[in-house]
């Protein structure tokens, strides 16, 4: 049944009603009817009747949707209006209009910014750095262990790392990831964005043969080097000037600016038979007007460095360190004369993990004074400026002062009628135990025990010599627990029963 079988007077209010919802600014009511049938709807045109000027509507867009696309003229509510669903014919349009893709074919990393992008000026931690062309590219391995190349450099993170490289050696002088000008050419911006462009500086190159010798080349101008070079002796290949290891150092300001980029390369022969070979990459960050502090490990301790240590002057401030870490925490050290007085000052630091013990020989007359010569010893056994804290770490921060470990002075003295009281050793007892995973453990120190050991000694007659023997050693205590192997808890069942669950049997 048609619009045309209505009767007349419904046809008229139906016309009326749509006329007043029309100006009203709703919109148009389209039945499923006329939707569904290829006649044109009949449509019956009468003048406005609101004093406001009638609006011209919108055409709807074409849409392979079945449903009715809405039209109207209020903007709050174009919100309403049904998305294009994205198909082959309309997707180029979509992508235009979108701000959300990337279209750099390069790399994923997109470096272009948006006009209401606050600009920062300045580099922040984690930012990739930029060049002039992209970004400053870091190989390392991902997935596996082979190099990636487009691996972005990101400030202030410090990396070393080791990656294989699987080459056709005969197309080695056409790869640009094996010569030097690739890493050494591109130059980083100050900022992002600036114009400002900082080269990096070639400082060392060192050239190594198929034997491990290694040669330094005094000319680091990257215009003379010999390029990549492939040679045939008998049935082996050899390609020479291959990056083998790179070291990039770049030295930063307060304000987030690189000012300063160096680099240190190691280039060497590749035979055929060497293929795949192994590249060093590493990357450090140097503040501006500072030098690097060496650590005694990352963070755990390692054997054979010195223990950091030091002293807080004031309570709240953090821990004053002497600026030669081999001088921090010492012990006495041994000569061939065994003479205390001519030893002063002659210090051996104490090595993390090494058991050390020293010692020498002190000379006593009734001329000297027992208050002098006690004051004496003991600055001897403690040297000078005895730490109060130890780090737990070897690469445990200066500010940290909760973190460090107290050093626990001890004195264990004798008395005796009149006798004198010297000092004889000091015996500093540290103990450490292993941290963090199984599969790579640090070592942290968790105390520190330093016991000032005194003897009495009789008061020597007019003319007689007494001999004594000053000590000084350390000891290291590994007290770490023993590892157990850690399972999840079995589940347990909390699902109550009705009281009557057994009944009759219970």
């Amino acid at each position: 049944m048609g619009l045309r079988d209505l009767p007349p007077l419904l046809l008229l209010l139906v016309d009326c009603w749509a006329s007043v919802s029309a100006q009203a600014g709703d919109t148009p009511v389209v039945t499923t009817e006329a939707l569904n049938s290829t006649k044109p709807a009949p449509t019956t045109f009468r003048p406005a009747v609101s004093p406001r000027p009638h609006e011209t509507p919108r055409a709807p867009r074409p849409s392979s949707d079945p449903r009715p696309t809405p039209v109207t003229d209020d903007k709050p509510a174009l919100s309403f209006i049904n998305p294009e669903v994205p198909d082959e014919s309309n997707f180029d349009k979509l992508m235009k209009t979108s701000d959300g893709f990337s279209t750099n074919a390069e790399s994923d990393v997109s470096l272009t910014t948006k006009p209401d992008a606050p600009n920062t000026a300045k580099y922040e931690y984690g930012v990739h750095l930029q060049t002039s062309h992209s970004f400053l590219r870091f190989p390392s391995p991902l997935t596996s262990s082979l190099c990636t190349d487009n691996n972005p450099a990101a400030f202030l993170v410090n990396q070393a790392v080791k990656c294989t490289r699987r080459i056709n050696l005969e197309q080695c002088t056409e790869i640009e990831t094996l010569s030097l000008a690739y890493y050494s050419s591109p130059k980083i911006l100050r900022v992002p964005g600036s114009g400002t462009k900082v080269p990096i500086t070639v400082q060392s190159i060192l050239i190594q043969s198929l034997n491990k010798t290694l040669t330094r080349l005094e000319d680091t101008d990257t215009d003379v080097l010999r390029p990549l070079v492939l040679i045939e002796a008998g049935h082996d290949k050899i390609c020479t000037n291959i990056i083998l290891e790179v070291k990039y150092s770049l030295t930063y300001t307060n304000a987030g600016e690189i000012i300063k980029a160096d680099v240190f390369v190691l280039l060497g022969a590749v035979s055929s038979a060497m293929v795949p070979f192994q590249q060093k990459f590493e990357i450090y960050f140097i503040q501006q007007n500072t030098k690097p502090v060496p650590l005694s490990g990352n963070p755990g301790y390692v054997v054979g460095l010195p223990l950091a240590a030091g002293f807080q002057p004031q309570k709240g401030s953090g821990i004053m360190q002497t600026t030669n870490r081999y001088g921090q925490l010492t012990l006495l050290r041994s000569t061939a004369e065994q003479d205390c007085l001519a030893i002063a000052g002659i210090r051996t630091p104490v090595l993390f993990g090494y058991n050390m013990q020293s010692g020498c020989k002190l000379r006593l007359t009734k001329a000297i004074a027992c208050r002098l010569v006690a004051q004496k010893v003991e600055s001897l056994l403690k040297g000078q400026g005895f730490p109060d804290y130890v780090a737990p770490f070897g690469n445990s921060q200066a500010q940290d002062v909760l973190d460090w470990v107290p050093v626990h002075f001890i004195t264990q003295t004798s008395h005796m009628k009149d006798s004198c009281q010297l000092p004889v050793a000091l015996a500093i007892e540290v103990k450490w135990t292993k941290y963090g995973s199984l599969l790579n453990p640090q070592a942290k120190i968790v105390n520190v025990t330093a016991n000032l050991i005194s003897s009495s000694f009789p008061e020597t007659n007019s003319g007689n010599k007494r001999t004594i023997l000053i000590s000084t050693a350390v000891t290291f205590v590994d007290v770490s627990a023993p590892a157990e192997a850690g399972f999840r808890a079995r589940p347990t069942i909390n699902a109550r029963l009705p009281f009557n669950f057994f009944f009759p049997f219970v």
